[in-house]
């Protein structure tokens, strides 16, 4: 594995303002511990090779001593590993698990490629985030730790968030929950029972429909334009079919990646105003812009509070390992929500919604991933329109995925046979209702740019294998991965 150096004008931006001149820490142990958040947070990849003592004493100021005591430290910790005439190399300690490397080896038929997850690993900062919680834990431990709806530090963090995107919000407007498919559950078990009709916009997220289904819900599908959303069809919906509620992904919609327009929302909400049809808004992919920033939330257009439940989620803009959500709704809701949840699982933990509210308050959106994406959506286009130019495919102005659609119905058998040929996908019926989508697939562009080129060799294989051809462009696709795997 090849070794890259950091220089030193490089690691004093990233370490910042590391030193607090009143801590009683020593210099060195603030040091180090700031070099392993950089590490931990992966601002510092592994196998980079640090500045010497000597260097980065004259760049920070300090003696060679303090320098070499905390490299000692990090050395110890397992985070640093020094060789004569090498350096010092940064490393994980024995016992943490390495991130995974693209299998660029996949393209001879070893391991399965899993390309059905929407997600992103931890943003940076995360990391800083878990250490300040940790930091701020004993101002908690004299209580109980339960709070069903959430500690107020990030119930008023959330609100102010709200606030920011011009939706003025209380912290009495807010619980907060074990992620947003917990908060759905909560709103599902509140809001409807067996045989109750919901009306959702179709396709749509998976792990909501399935929760439906759990719950024998009835739901009333009401099909997505070409472009946008059908509110004359909505709100017939609405007004036929008396449902208890609609769930609807305003925001970088979940599988499509469209965004509904201001003019739309208004339309949305006067609707379900009139047939007193409450919406589920699930904004757990609002912070996924990649083109533009969202309109100000639906509930902006609900004066009275009442009509409109805004669910949102860090899992998607921070960490999936971060189970934390919350919902918006008027505080009558929020009460009866929090007593529903007391029969449930209590409340969620102290640490981790200690580090959301770091994150929320820090207020850094995408940050540079926003560019990471946005390469990887539009390499993953350019791969798409190369080597399989019959299919249909829009860019996305966010979200985390592409939504394909094919020549004909058949995704779940190109999905099985891409997976036997090394790679697993999402058929469009997964985001339907009655085996609906049969032309879709989902293709998240969250991977790294080698895994997507080798998603998509296996996916030219199994068009190949469907249709009996051979597979367009398949050799110089063939041709840039092994290149790819010789740089």
């Amino acid at each position: 594995m090849s070794t890259s150096f950091l220089r030193p004008p490089s690691l004093l931006r990233l370490l910042g303002a590391w030193r607090a001149q009143d801590s009683a820490q020593p210099a060195y142990r603030q040091l180090a511990q700031a070099l392993r958040m950089l590490v931990l947070d992966g601002r510092v990849g592994l196998n980079v090779r640090l500045p010497g003592e000597r260097e980065l004493a004259a760049a920070l100021g300090l003696s060679r001593t303090t320098i070499a005591a905390a490299f000692d430290r990090l050395r110890d910790e397992g985070y640093l590993e020094s060789r004569q005439g090498s350096g010092s190399v940064t490393r994980l300690p024995p016992g943490r698990v390495e991130p995974p490397q693209a299998d660029i080896d996949m393209i001879t038929g070893g391991n399965l490629l899993n390309w059905t997850h929407a997600a992103l690993p931890a943003a940076p900062g995360v990391g800083r985030a878990m250490q300040a919680a940790v930091e701020a834990l004993p101002a908690y431990l004299g209580d109980l730790g339960y709070d069903p709806l959430g500690l107020p530090v990030l119930r008023r963090a959330v609100a102010a968030h709200f606030d920011r995107r011009g939706c003025p919000t209380d912290a009495d407007q807010i619980i907060i929950t074990n992620g947003a498919q917990q908060g759905f559950s909560l709103l599902l078990h509140w809001l409807a029972g067996p045989g109750d009709r919901v009306v959702i916009d179709h396709p749509t997220y998976h792990n909501a429909l399935q929760a439906l289904q759990r719950a024998h819900v009835v739901p009333v599908p009401v099909g997505l334009p070409a472009h946008g959303w059908d509110i004359d069809a909505m709100d017939a919906a609405f007004r036929q079919t008396a449902p208890r509620f609609a769930y609807l992904i305003a925001d970088f919609h979940n599988p499509t990646g469209r965004s509904m327009e201001p003019a739309t929302r208004r339309a949305l909400v006067a609707a379900a105003t009139r047939s007193h049809t409450p919406l589920v808004i699930d904004e757990t992919m609002v912070a996924m812009g990649l083109d533009f920033a969202p309109p100000p939330p639906v509930a902006i257009h609900d004066p009275s509070g009442r009509q409109v439940i805004t669910m949102g989620s860090a899992s998607k803009i921070f960490w999936g390992g971060l189970r934390v959500g919350w919902i918006r709704a008027d505080p009558q809701t929020v009460a009866a929500l929090g007593r529903l949840r007391t029969t449930t699982d209590m409340a969620s933990p102290v640490v981790e919604q200690l580090a959301v509210a770091h994150l929320i308050d820090a207020d850094e959106g995408l940050g540079a991933r926003a560019d990471m994406l946005r390469g990887r959506r539009d390499h993953l286009l350019a791969l798409l329109e190369q080597h399989l130019p019959h299919w249909r495919v829009e860019s996305p102005a966010g979200g985390l995925s592409l939504w394909a659609e094919l020549p004909r119905a058949e995704a779940t058998a190109l999905a099985a046979l891409a997976e036997s040929l090394g790679v697993r996908v999402a058929a469009g019926p997964r985001f339907g209702v009655s085996g609906a989508f049969e032309r879709f697939l989902r293709l998240p562009f969250t991977l790294p740019e080698a895994q997507l080129a080798i998603g998509v060799e296996r996916l030219v294989q199994a068009d190949a294998h469907l249709h009996a051809r051979t597979p367009r462009g398949r050799d110089s696709l063939a041709l840039a991965l092994e290149a790819d795997r010789l740089i």
